[in-house]
């Protein structure tokens, strides 16, 4: 089934047959103007995509590139061909409708009766009320058939025809790259106390007791007998040493902040594009390349 979301996308990709066989490029999808759902489309085949052939949408599926119709190629390329630039004669229709072996009563063109059908309207004058399918005007002189097919139902997009120039765009997908500011992470400072041991050498003087022995000799001789002869007597000293005293006191040594620095690195990215080519599919002579 075919949605209503796949028309823009359809139009332009590859048809393709059960057997993967490529068929053409898909032209223009037909709408029916009831259910607003995809029923035709037509496919360029004829020399230099002047001729489109039509292929009921019944049995496709769309793959997101391809649309894999249920004909096979063969049946395609024979169908009764149409010019891409004029409506449908009512005998055309009947002739597709007869190939594809699709029954009057589904309709598939719309005519200009309440049972709406693909909407492809006509541009004639008369409008007629039958069973067929619902268009916007029909072809005159018959009340049970289907009307004529015109432009106002297709979608298309780049054909040649009422609808369009003689031209056809290509369009490619190009790559924008931008960059955008993303956060990748935090940085705080925080600060914590630890301890560890240092060792300071530092000199110390002390005192320590030396006994000094002086002979008596007539310099000294009256220090010598200024006491009596025999007698006990002792004589004090006082020792002193210094000792390390170890004092602590806190002073600021520096000052700590966050700052950033950018960086510019060169990075490759790496993306898919799209792009439309545009091929000829001709029958008989091939035409000179301008």
């Amino acid at each position: 089934m075919i949605a209503t979301q796949d028309i823009d996308r359809i139009i332009g990709s590859e048809a393709v047959d059960p057997q993967n066989d490529k068929i053409g490029k898909v032209s223009q999808v037909y709408i029916d103007q009831d259910t607003e759902q995809p029923r035709w489309v037509s496919v360029r085949t004829g020399l230099f995509g002047t001729s489109e052939s039509l292929i009921p949408l019944d049995n496709a599926n769309w793959d997101s590139d391809t649309l894999h119709v249920g004909y096979d190629k063969a049946r395609v390329k024979d169908a009764p061909r149409i010019d891409a630039d004029r409506e449908l004669s009512p005998e055309e229709q009947e002739k597709l409708y007869s190939y594809y072996g699709l029954n009057d009563a589904t309709g598939g063109f719309g005519g200009s009766g309440t049972t709406g059908g693909a909407g492809y309207a006509d541009t004639t004058d008369t409008t007629t009320t039958g069973t067929g399918m619902s268009g916007d005007t029909g072809y005159s002189g018959t009340t049970t058939g289907r009307a004529g097919v015109g432009t106002e139902g297709a979608v298309g997009r780049d054909t040649s025809g009422p609808t369009t120039d003689d031209a056809m765009t290509r369009s490619e997908e190009r790559l924008n790259v931008g960059t955008e500011t993303v956060q990748t992470g935090r940085a705080r400072l925080r600060k914590h106390v630890v301890t560890e041991q240092q060792n300071v050498t530092v000199p110390v003087t002390r005192e320590e007791v030396r006994i000094e022995r002086e002979p008596i000799t007539d310099a000294n001789r009256d220090a010598a007998y200024d006491g009596p002869d025999l007698s006990g007597e002792e004589h004090e000293v006082v020792l002193t040493e210094e000792r390390p005293v170890v004092k602590k006191e806190t002073v600021p040594v520096e000052r700590v902040r966050l700052s950033k620095d950018q960086v510019t690195e060169q990075q490759n990215v790496s993306e898919d594009v799209r792009r439309e080519e545009i091929d000829m599919d001709g029958d008989g002579t091939t035409g000179r390349t301008a």
